[in-house]
């Protein structure tokens, strides 16, 4: 999202593709994750809803679960997970394998950390930032692109040897 002169201006992924993203919280991100739905929905993306569907108490680590699952079997191209403070939905999200997960509350992680991490989880924290920043860190997080530079790709590899321990 940037602003030019005064006007709010969204699009989709580089080169104008759009994606499939998986999209869940538990009961204190349920309000923050409804309105991320029907925001990505309105650009065209094709968003996942995986729960929760109320603001009822859930466990967190189920939903990130779900949404990690998605993204590693290929039902989604990335995803996101809301929680309360987002620490719990990054921590859970990570056990999985092949799992990047990150907590982004700026627009410079949620962008630098596809680009250099390859993350392919966004999760925010639904008590700690509003609806306006969740949608500029969406769409930083979507619209940015994996560099696949040498260095990067070598960080890459030792975090898979990571998850092998």
């Amino acid at each position: 999202m940037r602003v030019i002169s005064g006007v709010w201006f969204f699009w989709p992924l580089q080169g104008g593709c759009f994606v499939r993203i998986a999209v869940g919280s538990d009961h204190a991100g349920f309000h923050l994750k409804q309105d991320l739905l029907q925001f990505l929905k309105e650009r065209g993306h094709e968003a996942l809803d995986l729960g929760t569907h109320g603001p009822e108490s859930v466990d967190y680590p189920d939903y990130a679960e779900k949404v990690a699952l998605a993204v590693r079997d290929g039902a989604a191209e990335r995803g996101i997970m809301v929680c309360g403070s987002g620490v719990g939905g990054s921590v859970a999200a990570n056990k999985v394998t092949g799992i990047r997960a990150g907590l982004c509350h700026d627009i410079y992680s949620a962008r630098q950390g596809v680009e250099h991490d390859d993350m392919n989880v966004l999760v925010l924290g639904g008590m700690v930032i509003g609806n306006l920043l969740a949608r500029e860190l969406v769409l930083e997080f979507i619209g940015a692109e994996f560099t696949g530079q040498d260095r990067h790709r070598r960080r890459l590899a030792k975090i898979s040897r990571l998850e092998q321990k």
